[in-house]
């Protein structure tokens, strides 16, 4: 026995030897694999990505779709091409492979959708959330992604405040919750909240108008945004808190992708103009209605009426729309990103440059340069990932420092030439010297620069513990600052004030940001059938805000004006803030048979901006939806029907947007408040230890259906929104000392709502396939509860109990008596006076509903976006934009339709100079109806042909892609608005006509 124990441990010696052997052959050994990719109607896909699994190795197909790759015989093969599904195939030892991709976009409820700290399928979400993709914005040549963002989502409510580029946007997620405090979303990039203050000197009246509000937006680059979704529900937003009281918008950077590197090129130029032109009075009607006026009320001119005694050459005739307003706007864009990488490491970097002007005289304009990296690296074992994200931008503005719009339509058309004959600026004086009129150039004769820098940063790193748990720790900062001068020279005005000093505005905001969001999940598999997620997690979070104003003055000369050293006199101001924000969180998500999905949020929040004891609340949200389209009886019954689900979302959240430090009792100096030499202090504001949350409680109930396997698509929801504990300015007794406090009032803010969205897929053939969407929001706002708003508090004059916030109580007009040629207006009381009491009419100012209208055609290489835009809403004529021949002011050529003579029927009262009841008339004529009118717009927002490149052609030229467009914004307003623009008002420069031509390189 023991030779044959012998020998049998030496066979077994070998037996492993040799198994070692061959287990190391097979290591080492190399297939040739190759095959052919092909789209699901079996057409060749040239391009795609061929990848080894956890190398870096690679290869694409060729033009008939076909490739060949060096590979592992045990390994696995990763396909992927843009538009398409990736798909990984196991090897097997197969020496030949073909496989068909899918489009990405083949069904509406597969695409998934960030809500932030998770992501979830459309089709499986019980909130309501809307998405926006690089595609849709990158059609739209804009500077600002809000402006891409207008009718393409429901609920979604952007309006441009100004055509000025880099101007600011007004943004309402179903509707205004808030009477005074803050009623914009959240928005988050990348992880990080992204403040919305302006960082634009507001402060102070010296600067521009146009420029106050500007929008912090500006310093995204949109071709660097992948994609964007909108929070609107409990369920959404209950996760964020307080932050998320009025929405979220969500702001998603491109990433790298795996697959071979490739380089993308996208430039665009095109030219600006404005949409159209009032229609107002030349020189001839002009001149008749400023003598008629005098002729009417018995008057001759005076020595300030420089249009009639003389001093004015009114034979002049100027179109001051056109001088100041119809130059062309240029803008141009280019756009450098490199982008790929491998399964476990992906990359994307890029920079860009914008460069935009205006209409108005001068050359200044409008720069944007950003740069954006992305960097993802995914441990081998697939435990580690890490998520690395920076961009950063400088933005460069030396616009003229004012908005000539108003100039334009009122500056008479008599009103003397800009330049003397020596090239100076021509201030037309009268004999004393002094000059008549202000010459609207004069503005370029001052300077303007500023400069904006923003950064952000996130770095998300998560680990996973074990199977179904994973640690995650998202870390984020911002740091957005902005600087600038503006310069008041001598020659920037009349020259008869000899004794004017130079001065100079230098000025410095900043807000920086940092948060840490430590997070929990963890998914278990209860059954087959069931499935219970976790999110746990928390938020710490700090901003500090600073600003720095300084007025300076005593310069030796316009030369050193930049130059603050120079000054003899500076005055500074400057103010410093900070902000803490601390929160828990939690989530839970139950899903049975995929079908049945119950979500349960909570979240803690704390707030530096309440007074001890109120600085922290609780907030919640239910969500639920039942898929029944997965059930047997609808599966059976209802082949028609692709997709159906029931959803609704109950939840409350709170607001905090009322400014640091608000509760605190404050006081303040001034230089002429002394006591015996000294400085003294006054109060300012009252301490208020019970100043809290403002409370914003949601409902939501929406069906979302698919028909003929979704090429019909069908979301439909209607919301209510309550809104209490407001936060506004309770007026209180003299005796105080103190007008007002700031405090919680039991009043209640109401929003309700339809939502409708509507996708299509209306042909689909080899060659030509036609796509259309549609959304329509019809929103109602209502002031619920407002207690003792009529006999104790500030709002009385201007809210009224189950109104909108944004209503006007106006004087009823009657027409013009056929008499004495007046406007006239409805005396409810027979008193003889007019007072609150007469202002019976109440109108909204809100809009009544709107939305978009998506075409896309797609024939072979060809593509055609046709996006139309549409608002129901109504707004101020220019009916009240001056009181004819009164003063020496331009007026639009309806006037002409005036009052002459007794007995006249006009609605345009009589030409007058007098300021007793004419003038009355015609103030009281700009607070009552007469001034409304219907502001409803359907506008060609955009329209965009883009023009693609066969695979075939773009191989020879030895690149990867290659496409040619034409893009067009605002091109077609149509509208009864009796003003400039409905959406921007009647003295503001309107959003511009923009046509544009480009291309799109990928090498």
């Amino acid at each position: 026995y023991q030779i044959v124990d012998k020998v049998i441990v030496i066979k077994l010696a070998k037996a492993e030897k040799k198994e070692k052997t061959v287990t190391q052959s097979v290591e080492e050994q190399v297939l040739s694999v190759s095959g052919r990719v092909t789209d699901k109607g079996g057409n060749p896909l040239p391009g795609v990505n061929v990848i080894i699994q956890a190398t870096m190795k690679g290869t694409t197909t060729d033009a008939d779709g076909k490739y060949l790759i060096e590979t592992p015989p045990n390994t696995t093969l990763i396909f992927s091409f843009v538009g398409f599904t990736r798909k990984e195939i196991a090897v097997n030892n197969r020496k030949e492979i073909n496989v068909s991709l899918l489009e990405e976009i083949a069904e509406l409820k597969e695409v998934t959708v960030n809500a932030g700290y998770y992501t979830v399928k459309e089709k499986e979400r019980t909130g309501s959330i809307s998405k926006v993709n690089a595609a849709e914005i990158e059609k739209q040549p804009v500077q600002n992604v809000l402006s891409a963002l207008q009718a393409n989502v429901a609920g979604l409510d952007i309006t441009q405040q100004t055509g000025v580029p880099g101007g600011s946007f007004k943004v309402l997620i179903r509707g205004q919750n808030s009477i005074a405090s803050g009623n914009d979303p959240l928005y988050i990039i990348d992880g990080v909240p992204f403040s919305s203050t302006s960082l634009s000197p507001v402060n102070n009246s010296s600067f521009p108008l146009f420029l106050k509000g500007t929008s912090p937006l500006n310093s995204i680059d949109p071709a660097n945004i992948e994609s964007i979704e909108i929070l609107k529900d409990a369920d959404a937003t209950a996760i964020y808190g307080s932050r998320g009281a009025n929405g979220v918008i969500l702001i998603t950077t491109k990433k790298g992708r795996a697959g071979k590197t490739k380089v993308d090129l996208n430039f665009y130029s095109g030219i600006g103009n404005l949409t159209r032109y009032m229609d107002l009075l030349n020189s001839e009607q002009y001149m008749e209605m400023r003598n008629e006026a005098f002729t009417n009320d018995g008057k001759t001119p005076g020595s300030s009426d420089y249009d009639l005694n003389g001093l004015w050459d009114n034979t002049r005739y100027t179109d001051w729309q056109k001088v100041l307003l119809g130059n062309t706007a240029k803008s141009n864009d280019i756009q450098l990103s490199v982008s790929g990488g491998s399964d476990l490491t992906q990359f994307s970097v890029g920079g860009g440059y914008h460069r935009e002007t205006t209409v108005f005289p001068g050359n200044g304009a409008d720069q944007r340069i950003s740069t954006h990296l992305s960097l993802i690296n995914t441990s081998p074992d697939q435990k580690f990932r890490i998520n690395a994200v920076v961009n950063y931008s400088v933005n460069f503005s030396n616009l003229i420092n004012r908005d000539l719009t108003t100039e334009a339509l009122t500056l008479a058309p008599v009103a003397p030439a800009i330049y003397n004959e020596d090239g100076t600026l021509n201030w037309e004086p009268t004999s004393s010297g002094k000059g008549s009129w202000t010459n609207p150039l004069a503005y370029l004769e001052g300077r303007y620069d500023a400069t904006t820098n923003s950064f952000l940063g996130n770095v998300d790193a998560s680990y996973r513990l074990l199977p179904d748990l994973v640690l995650k720790t998202s870390i984020g900062y911002t740091n957005t600052g902005m600087k600038g001068v503006r310069t008041a020279p001598k020659s920037m005005y009349d020259p008869y004030y000899t004794t004017y000093s130079y001065y100079s505005t230098f000025f410095q905001n900043n807000i920086q940001n940092w948060i840490i969001e430590p997070q929990l999940n963890y998914e278990l598999h209860i059954t087959n059938q069931q499935t219970l997620s976790v999110l746990a997690g928390a938020t710490f979070m700090n901003q500090e805000q600073q600003s720095t104003n300084q007025s300076a003055s005593g310069f030796p000369n316009e030369a050193l004006m930049e130059n603050i050293g120079s000054a003899s006199t500076i005055t500074t101001t400057s103010d410093f803030n900070q902000y803490y924000y601390r929160a828990l969180f939690g989530r839970l998500n139950y899903t049975i048979k995929q079908r049945y999905i119950f979500n349960l949020t909570g979240r803690r929040d704390g707030s530096s901006r309440f007074g001890p004891g109120k600085q922290y609340a609780n907030f919640g949200a239910l969500g639920a939806a039942w898929i029944f389209s997965e059930e047997p009886f609808v599966k059976n019954h209802l082949s028609f029907l692709s997709f159906g689900k029931l959803r609704a979302s109950y939840g409350t959240s709170g607001n905090d947007q009322i400014g640091n430090y608000q509760y605190l009792d404050t006081y303040s100096t001034t230089a002429n408040n002394t006591y015996q030499g000294n400085s003294a202090m006054n109060p300012d504001r009252l301490f208020n230890a019970d100043y809290a949350w403002e409370i914003n409680k949601k409902f939501e109930v929406a069906v979302d259906l698919g028909f003929l396997k979704d090429r019909i698509f069908l979301q439909a929801g209607y919301y209510k929104n309550l809104s209490s504990s407001q936060l506004v300015s309770y007026a209180l007794s003299p005796v105080t000392g103190f007008s007002s406090i700031l405090s919680n009032l039991p009043a209640t803010v109401q929003n309700t709502g339809v939502e409708i969205e509507l996708n299509t897929t209306n042909f689909m053939l080899k060659n030509f396939k036609w796509e259309t969407s549609f959304n329509v929001s019809i929103p109602r706002n209502k002031l619920v509860d407002f207690p003792n708003l009529e006999s104790n508090s500030s709002y009385n004059s201007t809210l009224i109990i189950g109104e909108p916030l944004n209503i006007r109580k106006l004087y009823h007009y009657t027409g013009v008596d056929p008499q004495t040629g007046l406007y006239t207006f409805l005396d409810v009381d027979n008193s003889g006076t007019y007072n609150s009491t007469d202002r019976t009419i109440i109108k909204d100012f809100g809009r009544k509903f709107f939305g978009g209208l998506l075409n896309t055609f797609q024939y072979k290489g060809f593509q055609l976006d046709m996006m139309f835009q549409f608002v129901k809403q109504d707004g101020y004529n220019y009916v009240a934009s001056g009181a004819p021949g009164m003063i020496i002011q331009n007026q639009p050529a309806i006037v002409l339709n005036r009052w002459k003579n007794p007995g006249d029927i006009t609605d345009i009262q009589r030409y007058s100079k007098d300021s007793g009841d004419p003038w009355k008339a015609y103030m009281r004529m700009q607070d009552s109806d007469r001034v409304l009118t219907d502001a409803s717009y359907i506008r060609l927002k955009n329209l965009s042909l883009t023009y693609t490149f066969s695979e075939e052609n773009v191989r020879k030229l030895h690149l990867q892609g290659l496409s040619l467009y034409i893009q067009g914004q605002n091109l077609l307003t149509i509208t009864n608005y009796q003003g400039l623009d409905p959406e921007t008002g009647k003295t503001t420069l309107p959003p511009l006509r923009l046509i544009t031509g480009g291309i799109r390189i990928t090498l």
